[in-house]
């Protein structure tokens, strides 16, 4: 794969046309994109638990502070937590993404945010989203989505309903103006 083509550490902003799929008005962050297929978090579609219930429903003691919501990651696996975080603290089995963010699925991890001790800024979600070879480069092509760089102050420090606007404004778009067709100029 020409690395012109690598979408990791993008945003996806879905387009307009997308109305009815599940990714309907959603933003993406892309961990891992190569020859063999990508794989990302949806980052603005929180469910109705937050990190703190997570935690104690896994009877793990939480410190105050994780009245967060846990986010919809995607359709893959949902049974499965995937933290995205900083990385100033990190297991063993964390995965470095690069960029000063890691990966991380374990318990010990989800221990670590309990306790206050783990990473100084995350992000929660069960499931995550996956394409196969080809396949997301094809989704980009038929303009199904919009990439721009992806960057830690979206994903961590800008409210979760303002996301794929703040993301959009990066690239000087506003979303509420574009239609829900778009063409190849």
């Amino acid at each position: 794969m020409a690395m012109d083509t690598c979408l990791k550490h993008q945003f996806l902003l879905a387009m307009p046309g997308l109305l009815g799929d599940f990714f309907a008005n959603t933003i993406t962050y892309i961990c891992e994109h190569n020859e063999d297929g990508a794989m990302g978090l949806m980052i603005n579609r929180p469910l109705e638990i937050t990190v703190a219930s997570l935690l104690e429903h896994l009877g793990i003691d939480t410190v105050a502070g994780l009245d967060v919501p846990v986010l919809m990651g995607g359709p893959v696996q949902t049974e499965r937590g995937m933290i995205l975080h900083s990385d100033d603290s990190h297991d063993a089995a964390s995965f470095a993404l690069g960029n000063g963010l890691m990966l991380s699925s374990t318990l010990e991890s989800l221990r670590s945010i309990g306790a206050g001790c783990g990473p100084g800024r995350f992000l929660l979600a069960l499931g995550h989203a996956g394409w196969g070879p080809g396949q997301l480069e094809q989704e980009v092509a038929d303009n199904a989505w919009l990439t721009c760089p992806a960057n830690a102050e979206v994903l961590f420090d800008t409210p979760i309903e303002e996301r794929i606007d703040k993301a959009a404004a990066s690239l000087g778009i506003d979303f509420r103006l574009m239609g829900h067709h778009a063409g190849h100029a």
